[in-house]
């Protein structure tokens, strides 16, 4: 796949990924479990086709000791039996927040689910992970940033 646009050669983007990049730092300081984050950007990066996203996010998380089992299942997490229930709260909330013009938004259901696993500043974590790996997912999808090139921690800060 060729790139449609050379991202990281503009003056602008690293202005602006400085900043995505920073909001990120703040979320792995929170109380929202590592694991967690990962498993988010996996099904979010999934969900919106960013093969970059998927590249970086997979390996990062093997290397921080993820299973391969929990890696390949996924995208299959409702059938799957290896994630835990807070896990599923937060993969079913990651699915609606990807996909809101497909439907009337998150349901009720979905949050309420999450919350009787997280605390406040958890889901906001939880929400704002969402919202930034849909930043990311769409930057290098709109422009077709290519993927397989990753190394495991190359962007771990």
């Amino acid at each position: 796949m060729q790139a449609r646009l050379e991202v990281f050669k503009t003056a602008l983007a690293p202005k602006l990924v400085k900043h995505l990049v920073a909001a990120g730092r703040v979320l792995e300081d929170s109380e929202l479990p590592a694991a967690t984050r990962e498993l988010v950007n996996i099904r979010a990066s999934q969900i919106n086709g960013c093969s970059g996203c998927l590249d970086m996010h997979t390996k990062d998380a093997a290397r921080a000791g993820e299973t391969s089992t929990r890696l390949n299942l996924v995208a299959a997490w409702r059938e799957a039996t290896v994630f835990t229930e807070a896990e599923r709260a937060a993969l079913e909330l990651t699915e609606q927040g990807c996909r809101l013009a497909d439907s009337a938004g998150v349901t009720d259901e979905a949050w309420d689910a999450a919350a009787k696993h997280y605390d406040e500043e958890q889901l906001l974590a939880l929400v704002t992970q969402i919202a930034l790996i849909n930043a990311f997912n769409r930057l290098n999808v709109i422009t077709r940033q290519p993927a397989g090139d990753y190394q495991p921690g190359q962007l771990v800060h």
